[in-house]
C-alpha cells in the first residue's frame, strides 16, 4: 500500500469505472477504440477466502505457495489445503513454515502441507527448489514479498525489493513451466496467481535504473516498482503460455495487516496511516485479504482467461498513468498492463537468470 500520489504518465485511449460500462474515447482519426468489460464474480471485498472455496473440491490439485510462513500466504496455504489440495509452503524460515504447517487441518484422506526451503533472493535457492520438483503443478501462488525501510542489495548487487519480489517468483515460475504445463495437460489447465498491490500505482518501471544505482532511493518507489512487475509478469507469462493452458493473474489483496510491514520506516508508517485517515483503503482480516488470491486461482471466471489486474474479487478498472490513487484505490495503472512494456520486462528479467 501507499499514500496518495499522481505521477505523470500517459492517456488511455478508455479507461472504465467499476460501476457503469466503459466508455469508448475515439482517436484522432475518429475510429471507435475497442473497450472491454472487466470481470465480475460474486465475491466483493468482505468474502473470505473459506467463502470462495465454499463446494470447491480440490482433490487431486498440487498447488506451490511463496511465503506461506505468515500472513496472506498462511492463510491461502490453510484454505487450498482445507478444500483438499496437496499444498507446498514455499518458505526462507522453515522452522517458522513447519510451525504453521503443523495448525493446517486438512480433510479425511488428505495430504499434510510440505514445508520446503526458498529465499527467492538468491538464486542457487531457487533453481534448487526447481529442480527438486517432481510431477506436475496445478497452482502457483507467487505471494512472498518483502519490504525495506533502506537500500539492500542481493549478493548480484540487485536492489533487494525488486530481486525478491519479482525476479525471484520470475525465475521459479519460468523453472517450473514444464511441471505447469504437465498439471495442465492433467485438470484441463493450471494457473499462477502473482500477488500485486495498490501500491503500483507510485511508479512504473525504470528500465534505465532497475537497480537504484543512479537514481536517488526511495523504498515506497522500489516496492511500487516491484508490484509493477507483479502485474506485469501476469501479462506476459498469460501471452507466452496459454497455448500451453496456463493462465496467470495479478491480485491486489487490500489492506492487511501483516508480517510485511515490520521493516516500515516512520515515514512508511506515516504514509500508511495518512492512505487509511484518507480512505484510500480499509484494514481487511487476512481471510479477507486471502479471498482475492483464491478468485484467481479457482474461480470459473478465469480458468481460461489471464493478464488481468484483480482486486475485492474481481478485474480491476483501468486509469490513466496519471490517476490518483486517492480517488481510485481500487484501480490499475496503464503501465502495469502494458503489453509492450510486459514484454520488455519478461525479455530483462531472463537476462538476469544463470546461464
Amino acid at each position: 500500500m501507499a499514500e496518495p500520489d499522481s505521477t505523470p504518465g500517459s492517456t488511455p485511449t478508455s479507461v472504465s469505472t467499476p460501476d457503469a460500462t466503459p466508455t469508448p474515447v475515439t482517436t484522432p482519426a475518429s475510429l471507435p477504440t475497442p473497450v472491454t468489460t472487466p470481470i465480475t464474480t460474486r465475491f466483493t471485498a468482505s468474502s473470505t477466502a473459506d467463502e470462495v472455496l465454499e463446494g470447491v473440491d480440490l482433490t487431486g490439485v498440487r498447488a506451490i505457495v511463496t511465503g506461506a510462513s505468515s500472513g496472506l500466504g498462511a492463510e491461502t496455504a490453510r484454505a487450498l489445503t482445507a478444500a483438499g489440495a496437496e499444498v507446498t509452503l514455499a518458505v526462507r524460515n522453515t522452522a517458522a513454515g513447519e510451525a504453521v504447517a503443523g495448525t493446517i487441518a486438512r480433510p479425511a484422506g488428505g495430504a499434510p502441507p510440505r514445508v520446503v526451503h526458498l529465499d527467492l533472493a538468491d538464486r542457487t535457492s531457487v533453481t534448487r527448489f526447481v529442480t527438486a520438483w517432481s510431477g506436475p503443478l496445478h497452482l502457483l501462488i507467487n505471494n512472498a514479498g518483502v519490504v525495506t525501510g533502506g537500500l539492500e542489495r542481493t549478493r548480484e548487487g540487485w536492489e533487494s525489493q525488486f530481486a525478491t519480489n519479482h525476479l525471484g517468483h520470475f525465475a521459479l515460475a519460468t523453472g517450473l513451466h514444464d511441471a505447469l504445463a504437465r498439471g495442465a495437460s492433467e485438470r484441463d489447465g493450471a494457473r499462477i496467481v502473482s500477488v500485486s498491490s495498490t501500491a503500483h500505482m507510485r511508479a512504473g518501471i525504470d528500465f534505465e535504473d532497475l537497480h537504484f544505482e543512479r537514481r536517488a532511493y526511495d523504498p515506497q518507489i522500489a516496492y511500487a516498482q516491484s508490484k509493477t512487475a507483479n502485474a506485469l509478469f501476469a501479462v506476459e507469462a498469460t501471452r507466452r503460455w496459454a497455448s500451453d493452458g496456463i493462465v496467470t493473474n495479478a491480485v491486489n489483496p487490500g489492506g492487511v495487516a501483516t508480517g510485511l510491514q515490520r521493516n516500515f520506516t516512520p515515514r512508511q508508517k506515516a504514509s500508511l496511516d495518512a492512505a487509511e485517515a484518507a480512505g484510500v483503503f480499509t484494514y481487511k482480516t487476512v481471510g479477507q485479504g486471502a479471498a482475492t488470491t483464491v478468485v484467481a486461482a479457482v474461480a470459473p471466471e478465469f480458468a481460461r482467461s489471464g493478464g488481468h489486474y484483480l482486486d475485492d474479487g474481481r478485474e480491476a478498472y483501468t486509469v490513466p498513468d496519471d490517476a490518483d490513487l486517492a480517488h481510485h484505490p481500487h484501480g490499475v495503472k496503464e503501465w502495469a498492463l502494458d503489453p509492450a512494456t510486459a514484454e520488455r520486462l519478461w525479455t530483462v528479467s531472463a537476462a538476469h537468470l544463470p546461464r
